[in-house]
């Protein structure tokens, strides 16, 4: 068909020529079946659906995006906290740490102080952290977590400290006595100095009244000074009915039933 078609339209015959199409109107009633059979053979056009990979990939962003917003959300203290290896700490409020006076005498014990304390407070320093090496970016770094160490031995001792620590204690957060004897007697860390750098926190047991090491290796390396010698003994004179009674159940070791003499 598309032969004849194209040699007429090429002006090369006339309609004798085309000796099969003598009735033109059949011939158009025939063509315009033709054309109605292939639309209605045509594939229907698809709905406008998006690609399962497009939606999960939007989907993947606004999670990403939500995500990435929660943690720029977090302040530096909930994130101190929660890092692995800090769960003795209790966050500090941030009223008590922006008063001068409870911070009285630490300004000459924090390299970078005025910095280290507006990374603690999630303030916009002055000079800004494209003004820093890198190098001095990890000295502000350690020198905010010694601030905020010092900040918190003193702020466990107040009313509000006290009440947070409660609530470690309560849930056995920091750990419980190894001691047989103690039967799992909830501890309370305790720092063997007050001078930081001089030993690593440890935990008491009020029952036994002695001091074991954490059993976590990243609690380990924490600075007992961040928690001081006093903080256990004040705490069980203001919760005193927390205060177990003293254990005086000791081991008796034996040979073949009978008591090992001691020398």
């Amino acid at each position: 068909m598309y032969s004849e078609r194209g040699g007429g339209g090429r002006g090369g015959g006339s309609k004798g020529e085309m000796g099969h199409v003598a009735n033109p109107k059949k011939a158009q009633e025939t063509l315009d079946k033709s054309k109605d059979s292939r639309s209605s053979s045509a594939p229907a056009p698809l709905p406008n659906i998006a690609k399962s990979s497009d939606v999960e990939s939007d989907t993947d962003t606004e999670e990403s995006n939500v995500s990435g917003s929660d943690e720029d959300d977090t302040c530096w203290i909930s994130w101190f906290c929660n890092l692995r290896g800090n769960e003795f700490f209790c966050e500090v409020d941030e009223d008590y740490i922006q008063d001068d006076f409870n911070l009285c005498g630490l300004t000459n014990q924090i390299p970078y102080y005025d910095y280290a304390l507006d990374l603690i407070l999630d303030v916009e320093s002055s000079m800004g952290d494209s003004s820093f090496t890198e190098e001095q970016n990890e000295l502000v770094e350690s020198a905010a977590e010694l601030l905020y160490g010092l900040i918190h031995v003193r702020y466990i001792l107040t009313v509000k400290g006290l009440t947070a620590m409660l609530e470690k204690y309560k849930n056995a957060e920091f750990g419980r006595c190894p001691r047989v004897h103690c039967c799992g007697q909830p501890c309370l860390p305790v720092g063997e100095s007050d001078i930081p750098r001089q030993s690593t926190v440890k935990i008491y047991c009020p029952k036994c009244e002695d001091i074991y090491t954490p059993r976590s290796k990243f609690q380990e390396s924490i600075d007992g000074a961040y928690f001081g010698t006093t903080f256990p003994h004040l705490f069980l004179m203001t919760y005193g009915h927390l205060k177990p009674q003293k254990n005086s159940q000791n081991y008796v070791p034996k040979v073949f039933g009978f008591k090992v003499h001691k020398p």
